[in-house]
This record gives C-alpha cells, sequence and structure tokens, in this order.
C-alpha cells in the first residue's frame, strides 16, 4: 500500500468508526466511510489483548499484503478501517483473505 493509501489520524480513526456503516463477522469489523476522493483508504487496528507487539505487527503486515492484493476488489472513494478480532489470532493467511473477500463480496451487493 501506498502512504497515500493510509488512514493514520486518530481524528480520522474515530470519525470513520462513528459515521461509517459496519459489516462485521467472526473475523473483522469493517467500518465503511465515503471520503469524496478518487482512491481508497484503509486502516488497520489490532488490539493489545491478541498478543505482543511483535504478534500484532505481523498479522497488521499480513493484512496490508492482502489488502494489496484485493484492492480492485474495493470500491473508489471510500475509507475501510479494518479490526481485527481474537479469531485472527490462530488463522492461516488463507483464512484471512478468505473471510475478507467474503465481507467485501457482501458490500458489494448492497
Amino acid at each position: 500500500m501506498k502512504k497515500y493509501e493510509i488512514v493514520k489520524t486518530h481524528r480520522e480513526f474515530n470519525e470513520i468508526i462513528k459515521n461509517g456503516q459496519i459489516l462485521r463477522n467472526g473475523f473483522y469489523n469493517i467500518y465503511i466511510m465515503k471520503n469524496n476522493l478518487q482512491i481508497s483508504r484503509f486502516g488497520i487496528a489490532v488490539g493489545k489483548k491478541l498478543g505482543n507487539a511483535v504478534f500484532r505487527n505481523k498479522l497488521k503486515r499480513r493484512m496490508r499484503n492482502i489488502l494489496t492484493n484485493q484492492k480492485k476488489e474495493f470500491q473508489k472513494g471510500f475509507d475501510y478501517i479494518i479490526i481485527m478480532k481474537d479469531k485472527t489470532k490462530s488463522a492461516t493467511y488463507e483464512e484471512l483473505e478468505k473471510m475478507l473477500n467474503n465481507l467485501i463480496i457482501q458490500r458489494s451487493y448492497k
């Protein structure tokens, strides 16, 4: 992912979580909000209860890789905040990718 495709500030995260739509499954909570830009932006959050910093960073690296590979599936002009849940702790890369795709497909039909 490029730097301009990342939601970084705490204020933006809170605004998207407060005002955006939410999609949920056992692995993720995804908050979606229109951003009036020509690109999609992503934010990834992993809570401390999932593990130590090394493990949380590993999960974020995996998620960034999945997002880079699946960028075409996301609608342009939206901000996405992806919050990873407990089940992601023991999931394989393929399971993480599959569950994210299921939520994306669910979003495209709404």
